[in-house]
């Protein structure tokens, strides 16, 4: 989320240049290994509403195995005010929990089951985990909830579920 020019790869066009020559290298070394490598693509909450639907039929079309919904946003509006709301970097946690849930929605509308989608960003409760997995999730990450709630979170989650 730091490089500069990272998020112009979720573009339609250069995101399909990128997935097309992932495959084709895929391809290659399942050829001379005999194994497919699964393939997850991690995109950002900060993703226009329309991009969704051109981007899920990438993921089809390039036979990507998975999604991560979603990586840190880049969106100040959830901490303005904070003394370090103008810090360079990507935002965890908190800050990203109710656009991240909202992207997963979004591509879990366009892809229902036909990819499995990682949901991350902002999971620090059971009941939130809950949401997510309603919300089209097949599989959660967790990151900044451990380090506020601690690994304790990942026993609360198991039981609720």
């Amino acid at each position: 989320p730091n490089t500069p020019g990272l998020r112009e790869l979720q573009n339609e066009e250069e995101l399909s240049a990128l997935l097309e020559g992932i495959q084709q290298t895929r391809l290659q070394l399942e050829d001379r290994h005999g194994y497919r490598r699964p393939l997850a693509l991690k995109l950002s909450p900060d993703l226009d509403a329309r991009a969704i639907p051109v981007i899920a039929g990438l993921l089809i079309r390039h036979q990507v195995d998975g999604l991560i919904a979603t990586n840190t946003t880049l969106d100040r509006k959830p901490v303005e005010g904070h003394r370090f709301a103008a810090e360079a970097g990507g935002l965890s946690g908190a800050a990203l929990r109710e656009r991240s849930r909202d992207v997963l929605a979004g591509f879990h509308r366009e892809l229902g089951d036909e990819i499995p989608i990682i949901s991350v960003g902002g999971i620090d409760s059971a009941e939130e985990a809950r949401q997510r997995f309603d919300a089209g999730a097949r599989l959660i990450q967790l990151y900044t909830g451990l380090i506020y709630r601690g690994p304790g979170l990942v026993n609360d989650i198991v039981r609720s579920l």
